[in-house]
């Protein structure tokens, strides 16, 4: 399942081939990771196929950071939603490893979808949209239209959370962690999917100014 939802400040469809892959590579080696520790023989030590999960895990927060790190020496800005949610992932993740609690990673990434959906529609209820302060900066739209895809948005992170346990209840580790790349494709295609109503909606820099 995957811990980072898959957004950045541009329409999927205008994208840089960096920026792509900047999204892709934590998800990519986690897998790899796990992938490669399924062949290892069974038992106590470091690298185990037991282990395939921590140290896929740990490979996820590392490459995280990286992403981060490099959009520092770029200079590039990055993303409010980008540091959430490589914080929470650092976060949970980290607990899970130091616990050595499968359980706890594999309920990781349905607390995070909670907590993001959770801060969405309790944004809405006291009257501030966080989507819109998150990518604010990326598109001029209405607020009618921010609300829109805040409830959308928050809807989307409460099904990835049901889907997780799913997943976690009814189907091998394996498929559970190779999942993550199902999820990547189905949050590219949700980001392609609301890009008509964004661009529908999108103001003249003329009318964004009135708004702001």
């Amino acid at each position: 399942m995957t811990d980072m939802p898959e957004k950045n400040s541009a329409p999927a469809a205008t994208r840089k081939p960096g920026n792509v892959w900047a999204e892709l590579g934590p998800t990519l080696v986690f897998v790899l990771i796990y992938n490669v520790l399924l062949r290892f023989p069974e038992g106590d030590g470091l690298l185990t196929k037991d282990t395939a999960l921590y140290w896929a895990t740990g490979a996820l927060i590392v490459m995280t950071i990286a992403v981060i790190v490099q959009k520092l020496v770029k200079k590039e800005r990055i993303p409010p939603f980008l540091i959430v949610s490589s914080v929470l992932i650092g976060t949970f993740g980290t607990i899970g490893i130091v616990l050595q609690s499968k359980t706890f990673l594999f309920i990781k990434p349905t607390i995070i979808n909670l907590l993001f959906a959770g801060v969405i529609f309790g944004g809405l209820a006291v009257g501030r949209n966080v989507w819109k302060m998150f990518f604010d900066g990326a598109f001029q739209l209405p607020d009618f239209a921010w609300r829109t895809l805040a409830i959308r948005w928050g809807l989307y992170f409460v099904a990835l959370a049901i889907w997780n346990i799913i997943l976690w209840q009814f189907f091998s580790e394996e498929t559970w962690a190779n999942w993550r790349l199902g999820n990547m494709a189905i949050g590219f295609v949700f980001a392609l999917a609301n890009v008509p109503y964004t661009l529908k909606h999108m103001l003249p820099s003329e009318d964004a100014d009135k708004t702001a």
